[in-house]
Protein backbone atom coordinates (compact mmCIF):
# COMPACT_ATOMS: atom_id res chain seq x y z
CA UNK A 1 0.00 0.00 0.00
CA UNK A 2 1.43 3.92 -0.91
CA UNK A 3 2.50 5.64 1.95
CA UNK A 4 1.77 9.52 1.48
CA UNK A 5 2.74 10.74 4.66
CA UNK A 6 5.40 13.33 4.26
CA UNK A 7 8.51 12.70 6.30
CA UNK A 8 10.50 15.92 7.81
CA UNK A 9 13.84 16.08 8.97
CA UNK A 10 13.54 17.34 12.71
CA UNK A 11 16.70 17.14 15.34
CA UNK A 12 17.99 14.41 13.24
CA UNK A 13 14.89 12.12 13.27
CA UNK A 14 12.04 11.32 10.60
CA UNK A 15 8.48 12.52 11.67
CA UNK A 16 5.48 12.58 9.48
CA UNK A 17 2.98 15.41 8.68
CA UNK A 18 -0.73 14.33 8.73
CA UNK A 19 -2.46 14.79 4.85
CA UNK A 20 -5.01 17.79 6.16
CA UNK A 21 -8.17 15.34 5.56
CA UNK A 22 -10.53 14.80 7.54
CA UNK A 23 -14.03 12.70 7.74
CA UNK A 24 -17.13 14.58 7.01
CA UNK A 25 -19.98 14.03 9.32
CA UNK A 26 -22.66 12.95 8.70
CA UNK A 27 -22.38 12.04 5.43
CA UNK A 28 -25.81 12.43 5.09
CA UNK A 29 -27.85 15.16 6.36
CA UNK A 30 -30.87 14.53 8.59
CA UNK A 31 -33.64 14.84 5.57
CA UNK A 32 -31.19 13.06 3.26
CA UNK A 33 -31.28 10.42 5.99
CA UNK A 34 -35.03 10.01 6.69
CA UNK A 35 -35.63 9.96 2.68
CA UNK A 36 -33.27 7.45 2.20
CA UNK A 37 -34.96 5.05 4.64
CA UNK A 38 -38.07 5.83 2.96
CA UNK A 39 -37.01 4.95 -0.30
CA UNK A 40 -35.07 1.77 0.66
CA UNK A 41 -38.53 1.01 1.93
CA UNK A 42 -40.53 1.72 -1.00
CA UNK A 43 -38.41 -0.11 -3.36
CA UNK A 44 -37.23 -3.27 -1.26
CA UNK A 45 -34.50 -5.11 -3.77
CA UNK A 46 -36.65 -3.70 -6.55
CA UNK A 47 -33.58 -0.99 -7.32
CA UNK A 48 -30.03 -0.20 -5.77
CA UNK A 49 -29.99 3.34 -4.57
CA UNK A 50 -27.17 5.24 -4.66
CA UNK A 51 -26.33 8.72 -2.86
CA UNK A 52 -24.95 11.87 -4.39
CA UNK A 53 -24.04 10.48 -7.94
CA UNK A 54 -21.85 13.14 -10.00
CA UNK A 55 -23.67 14.15 -12.68
CA UNK A 56 -20.19 13.46 -14.78
CA UNK A 57 -20.30 9.97 -13.50
CA UNK A 58 -24.15 9.92 -15.15
CA UNK A 59 -24.43 11.89 -18.34
CA UNK A 60 -22.03 12.73 -20.89
CA UNK A 61 -21.66 15.69 -23.21
CA UNK A 62 -22.22 14.62 -27.17
CA UNK A 63 -19.88 16.68 -29.38
CA UNK A 64 -17.74 17.87 -26.18
CA UNK A 65 -15.49 20.27 -29.26
CA UNK A 66 -18.77 21.97 -29.57
CA UNK A 67 -20.84 22.01 -26.59
CA UNK A 68 -17.99 23.35 -24.22
CA UNK A 69 -20.22 26.11 -22.28
CA UNK A 70 -22.57 22.89 -21.10
CA UNK A 71 -19.66 21.03 -18.94
CA UNK A 72 -20.05 23.76 -16.40
CA UNK A 73 -23.33 23.21 -15.55
CA UNK A 74 -22.70 19.67 -14.75
CA UNK A 75 -18.88 19.60 -13.11
CA UNK A 76 -19.27 19.13 -9.36
CA UNK A 77 -23.02 18.75 -8.96
CA UNK A 78 -24.65 15.57 -8.45
CA UNK A 79 -28.22 14.08 -7.90
CA UNK A 80 -29.05 13.22 -4.27
CA UNK A 81 -30.52 9.51 -5.12
CA UNK A 82 -29.96 7.31 -8.06
CA UNK A 83 -32.30 4.50 -8.38
CA UNK A 84 -30.55 1.75 -10.51
CA UNK A 85 -31.73 -2.14 -11.63
CA UNK A 86 -30.95 -4.62 -8.97
CA UNK A 87 -29.53 -6.91 -11.49
CA UNK A 88 -28.31 -4.53 -14.26
CA UNK A 89 -27.32 -1.77 -12.44
CA UNK A 90 -28.97 0.77 -15.36
CA UNK A 91 -29.95 3.98 -13.89
CA UNK A 92 -33.88 4.52 -13.39
CA UNK A 93 -35.10 7.14 -11.01
CA UNK A 94 -32.65 10.50 -10.18
CA UNK A 95 -34.36 11.67 -6.86
CA UNK A 96 -33.90 14.89 -5.44
CA UNK A 97 -34.62 16.86 -2.22
CA UNK A 98 -35.52 20.52 -2.98
CA UNK A 99 -36.48 23.56 -0.33
CA UNK A 100 -40.10 25.01 0.00
CA UNK A 101 -40.71 27.88 -2.36
CA UNK A 102 -43.45 29.71 -3.84
CA UNK A 103 -46.70 27.87 -5.00
CA UNK A 104 -46.09 28.71 -8.73
CA UNK A 105 -42.26 29.07 -8.70
CA UNK A 106 -38.89 26.75 -9.76
CA UNK A 107 -35.81 27.80 -9.37
CA UNK A 108 -33.58 27.64 -12.25
CA UNK A 109 -30.96 24.87 -10.94
CA UNK A 110 -34.20 22.75 -10.35
CA UNK A 111 -35.56 23.28 -13.53
CA UNK A 112 -32.47 22.40 -15.67
CA UNK A 113 -31.70 19.47 -13.20
CA UNK A 114 -35.41 18.03 -14.98
CA UNK A 115 -34.54 19.45 -17.97
CA UNK A 116 -30.96 17.55 -17.95
CA UNK A 117 -32.94 14.35 -16.86
CA UNK A 118 -36.14 14.19 -19.04
CA UNK A 119 -33.07 15.09 -21.93
CA UNK A 120 -31.85 11.87 -21.32
CA UNK A 121 -35.05 9.42 -20.62
CA UNK A 122 -34.70 9.46 -16.85
CA UNK A 123 -37.72 10.48 -14.51
CA UNK A 124 -36.26 12.96 -11.70
CA UNK A 125 -38.46 13.26 -8.56
CA UNK A 126 -38.80 16.29 -7.07
CA UNK A 127 -39.38 15.85 -2.79
CA UNK A 128 -39.90 19.05 -0.88
CA UNK A 129 -36.79 18.51 1.99
CA UNK A 130 -38.45 17.59 5.67
CA UNK A 131 -37.64 15.46 8.59
CA UNK A 132 -39.99 12.51 7.80
CA UNK A 133 -41.63 10.98 4.79
CA UNK A 134 -44.49 8.81 4.17
CA UNK A 135 -44.46 6.31 1.26
CA UNK A 136 -47.61 6.78 0.22
CA UNK A 137 -46.91 10.51 -0.41
CA UNK A 138 -43.56 9.29 -2.16
CA UNK A 139 -45.17 6.76 -4.46
CA UNK A 140 -47.79 9.66 -6.00
CA UNK A 141 -44.38 12.04 -6.15
CA UNK A 142 -42.98 8.98 -8.65
CA UNK A 143 -45.58 8.24 -10.40
CA UNK A 144 -45.91 12.17 -11.65
CA UNK A 145 -42.38 12.10 -12.47
CA UNK A 146 -42.31 8.53 -14.47
CA UNK A 147 -45.45 10.14 -16.13
CA UNK A 148 -44.12 13.22 -17.00
CA UNK A 149 -40.58 11.30 -18.68
CA UNK A 150 -43.09 9.00 -20.52
CA UNK A 151 -44.64 11.95 -22.13
CA UNK A 152 -41.42 13.38 -22.79
CA UNK A 153 -40.15 9.97 -24.84
CA UNK A 154 -43.76 9.94 -26.49
CA UNK A 155 -46.59 7.96 -25.07
CA UNK A 156 -45.60 5.15 -27.06
CA UNK A 157 -42.44 4.21 -25.43
CA UNK A 158 -42.02 0.74 -24.43
CA UNK A 159 -38.96 1.00 -22.36
CA UNK A 160 -40.78 3.02 -19.72
CA UNK A 161 -41.26 2.07 -16.01
CA UNK A 162 -45.04 1.84 -16.04
CA UNK A 163 -44.74 -0.69 -19.31
CA UNK A 164 -42.13 -2.70 -17.52
CA UNK A 165 -43.22 -2.84 -13.93
CA UNK A 166 -46.80 -2.58 -12.83
CA UNK A 167 -48.72 -0.46 -10.24
CA UNK A 168 -50.69 -2.90 -7.38
CA UNK A 169 -54.09 -4.03 -9.05
CA UNK A 170 -55.80 -3.13 -5.76
CA UNK A 171 -54.43 -0.13 -4.30
CA UNK A 172 -52.63 1.59 -6.85
CA UNK A 173 -49.35 1.61 -5.43
CA UNK A 174 -45.89 0.46 -6.07
CA UNK A 175 -45.09 -3.14 -6.62
CA UNK A 176 -41.86 -5.32 -6.02
CA UNK A 177 -40.53 -8.38 -7.54
CA UNK A 178 -40.81 -11.11 -5.02
CA UNK A 179 -40.58 -15.06 -5.35
CA UNK A 180 -42.95 -17.42 -4.39
CA UNK A 181 -41.34 -19.48 -1.01
CA UNK A 182 -44.33 -22.60 -1.05
CA UNK A 183 -46.74 -24.00 -3.01
CA UNK A 184 -47.21 -25.26 -6.26
CA UNK A 185 -45.47 -22.07 -7.58
CA UNK A 186 -42.41 -21.95 -5.03
CA UNK A 187 -39.76 -20.74 -6.63
CA UNK A 188 -41.08 -18.66 -9.39
CA UNK A 189 -41.17 -14.65 -9.27
CA UNK A 190 -44.21 -12.55 -8.96
CA UNK A 191 -45.04 -8.68 -8.28
CA UNK A 192 -46.02 -7.86 -5.00
CA UNK A 193 -47.81 -4.91 -3.59
CA UNK A 194 -45.30 -2.93 -1.75
CA UNK A 195 -48.06 -3.02 1.48
CA UNK A 196 -47.69 -5.97 1.75
CA UNK A 197 -48.98 -7.96 4.33
CA UNK A 198 -51.50 -5.49 4.58
CA UNK A 199 -52.75 -5.16 0.80
CA UNK A 200 -52.71 -8.65 -1.02
CA UNK A 201 -52.41 -7.17 -4.57
CA UNK A 202 -50.11 -9.43 -6.83
CA UNK A 203 -49.45 -9.70 -10.67
CA UNK A 204 -47.58 -12.64 -12.52
CA UNK A 205 -44.55 -12.03 -13.94
CA UNK A 206 -44.88 -13.21 -17.78
CA UNK A 207 -41.13 -14.69 -18.97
Amino acid sequence: MADYSTSIPKNGDQTREELPFRLREPFLSAPEAALFRALKKMVAERYVIYSKVSLNELFYIIRPNENVHFFNKIFRKHVDFLLCDSKTFRPAIGVELVRPIGRDETRASDQFMEDLFLTAGLPLVHIPSSDSFEVSDLISLFQLAVTKARQARGQGASDSLEDSVPMCPVCGKMMVLRTHRSGSLMGQLYYGCIDNPKCPGTVAVHV
